[in-house]
């Protein structure tokens, strides 16, 4: 069997690979962010895009000692078992060097592809169930309404099973990934506000065990602060709409943020014209300094990894410019 997931190292900062990087930059882009020192990179699996697999196989093999995270695999996509085979070969072949990400997935794409369930909630919870007993080289679990794998064992399972988290949002999601899953995945924006509301949800984790608490972040640095804001703004042009209620409501300007949104004739216009103070909360972003204490709120609101997803036309320079926050660098 399988050894548990290793407790989460604290105060981890990774970087997101941009979903939208061209094919031929993307080992260059993770092989920098490993020589600036970064602890973790996060792929992305988008409808139409590249595949996060496909993607965290490629990157695990082009570097030596980074995390790869995948955020996230949808629970409709694919067969728990043969995604939970999957899984085990990366972990097996990069063993304590995975994190898998499982989310509902995007309503509109998964209904496009015929894959949106008639219950997330029951599909996620048995889904992320008989992954995490199938990679740890249990029998799966017995049939549920959507998962069927009842007694299949994988015979090629890894020394160190990933964790196996949730990239959720509502707090009933929230409330399951607590009981199924090792932690929780958190889309950007993640405010400490934010964070905190979320792990009350997850609810107290078991005596002995400890929890994932990835989030994500728009990030733009620079020793111009107004030129760094100016740069993430276009990453918060949708925080305004209905389905990212769950990252405003517990902030102590949500109301303004909703009048304002009401107000803007467009999200374009909405972000551009957003005070700057709600940009700096809603962001990881200004001087060196000033990023360095973001990332350090998110750490200490309950955060083990802050994940940064570089603003600007540059990738490579952004990268390089976010490095300068790194909690280990002057």
């Amino acid at each position: 069997m399988s050894e548990s997931p290793a407790p989460p190292a604290r105060g981890r900062v990774g970087v997101m690979l941009p979903l939208d990087l061209p094919a031929g930059e993307v080992l260059p882009y993770v092989r920098r962010a490993e020589a600036l020192g970064f602890d973790e990179v996060w792929v992305v699996e988008d409808l139409g895009r590249r595949g996060g697999v496909a993607q965290a196989a490629t990157v695990l093999a082009a570097t030596a000692s980074l995390t790869v995270g995948i955020g996230i695999m949808p629970a409709g996509a694919r067969n728990a078992a043969f995604a939970a085979m999957e899984l085990a070969t990366l972990a097996q072949l990069h063993p304590g060097r995975l994190m898998a990400g499982i989310g509902h997935g995007m309503p509109g794409w998964m209904r496009q592809v015929g894959s949106w369930p008639e219950s997330p909630l029951t599909l996620i919870r048995e889904y992320a169930r008989a992954l995490r007993l199938l990679i740890a080289g249990e029998p799966g679990p017995s049939n549920g309404r959507y998962v069927r794998c009842e007694g299949v064992v994988l015979t090629e399972i890894p020394d160190i099973a990933p964790p196996v988290i949730l990239g959720v949002r509502g707090p009933k999601s929230q409330r399951v990934a607590g009981e199924v899953a090792d932690g929780l995945l958190l889309a950007e924006p993640a405010a400490p506000a934010y964070i905190a509301a979320s792990l009350r949800h997850l609810g107290p984790a078991a005596t002995g065990k400890s929890r994932e608490i990835v989030v994500y972040e728009a990030a733009a640095v620079d020793d111009d602060e107004e030129a760094a804001l100016t740069r993430v703004r276009a990453a918060l042009e949708s925080v305004g709409e209905p389905q990212w209620a769950a990252h405003i409501d517990s902030l102590p300007f949500a109301e303004e943020l909703r009048a304002h949104r009401a107000a803007s004739p467009d999200t374009r216009h909405f972000a551009k014209t957003m005070p700057a103070d709600w940009i700096r909360e809603l962001s990881v972003s200004g001087t060196p300094a000033q990023a360095r204490a973001a990332i350090d709120a998110r750490h200490a609101a309950g955060a083990t990894s802050v994940v940064l997803a570089p603003a600007g036309p540059d990738r490579l320079a952004a990268l390089d410019s976010l490095a300068r926050a790194l909690p280990h660098r002057p």
